[in-house]
């Protein structure tokens, strides 16, 4: 078996917001496995900024695993515990390498083109004027669920926004999800979490910065609206520090991001924690290209999930890979007619 490593730059349409600053590209890479005539493709969706196996030696440990890939999957995973996305990429390569079709890792329903997935409809942050086009847009292209980011404009126009939002259609008709991304003080962010849950949102995720945990506990404790951890999810690599970490903060709801938090087996120990504890959880992209979202999707739906997924990341980009992945009607689906066009 041999293996080659190779770094791919995604264009967003355009650019996109969020409270950690505006993304112009995505930088990602691919782990390429060949073995006889067969071959395998892993993307390790490196987030620059957010994973947290941004390292300068990044580069340098994706050749050692081509350099050592006769190791084997097993023994490779536990060398890069503190590499969740090339974990991940190296997971999704091997998967690949099994099957017949390399892009259809977990044979289902959804790849024979019978069972979409729900997903949320997503509103990136900018002017008032810019998220309401968005938001007008989703709702037409029969979203019944939306994901709004706040926290870069002022507290009072995103409120207002989602109160007019919430003047057009009730809980009933829209899901609103909102996403902090970390934007709250811990000194005001009941305060904000108290006047958001008048407007019968579903949630919000990561309204204050990671690393504060008994901080976020308190919030958990408190809020009137749903809490879900995000970005607190990252970096948490043992079994013993997710168990502790739910334990701790108790949320209502973890997001998993495969990329970011090790794959599908890092994915599945979140998973197996929460349930014991009824905590809830849907999985999200991470800005994947359509190779990562397409084993993200594949793999989530084999979990049987009933909540809308955020899987709807694979038309922001100008330079993403054909392939059977489509979102229609406020869901992903897999047509079967449309062939995978991947090309680096």
């Amino acid at each position: 078996m041999t293996a080659t490593y190779h770094k791919y730059i995604l264009k967003f349409k355009q650019a996109s917001g969020t409270s950690r600053g505006v993304l112009n590209i995505k930088e990602t890479w691919f782990i390429i496995l060949k073995y006889g005539n067969k071959k395998g493709i892993g993307e390790c969706g490196l987030f620059r900024g957010l994973s947290v196996d941004d390292k300068p030696e990044y580069e340098q440990k994706l050749k050692w695993v081509c350099d050592n890939i006769h190791l084997g999957l097993i023994e490779l995973i536990d060398e890069l515990v503190e590499f969740p996305s090339i974990q991940f990429g190296l997971e999704m390569a091997f998967k690949s390498l099994e099957n017949d079709d390399m892009f259809e890792l977990f044979s289902s329903e959804f790849t024979r083109g019978n069972s979409p997935i729900p997903i949320n409809g997503l509103i990136w942050m900018g002017s008032e004027a810019f998220m309401k086009q968005q938001i007008k847009e989703k709702i037409e292209a029969g979203f019944s669920c939306i994901k709004m980011k706040i926290g870069a404009i002022d507290f009072k126009t995103e409120f207002d926004l989602l109160k007019s939002i919430r003047k057009e259609y009730s809980g009933n008709d829209i899901e609103l999800r909102v996403d902090a991304n970390g934007a709250f003080s811990p000194k005001d962010a009941l305060d904000k979490l108290k006047q958001l849950s008048e407007l019968d949102l579903h949630s919000i995720e990561q309204p204050i910065k990671q690393g504060q945990p008994q901080e976020m506990a308190l919030l958990c404790q408190n809020s009137p609206l749903s809490i879900a951890l995000d970005e607190e999810l990252i970096g948490v690599f043992s079994v013993t520090e997710k168990q502790k970490l739910l334990q701790i903060i108790n949320p209502q709801f973890i997001i998993l991001k495969p990329s970011l938090v090790g794959g599908f087996q890092g994915s599945d120990k979140w998973i197996e924690f929460a349930q014991q504890m009824n905590i809830g959880w849907w999985v999200t992209s991470a800005l994947e290209s359509n190779v990562g979202l397409n084993a993200i999707a594949q793999f989530t739906y084999t979990k049987h999930s009933n909540m809308f997924q955020g899987l709807g990341t694979g038309g922001l980009f100008t330079n993403n890979f054909s392939c059977p992945l489509e979102v229609k009607n406020g869901t992903l689906q897999y047509e079967v007619k449309n062939k995978w066009k991947f090309k680096l």
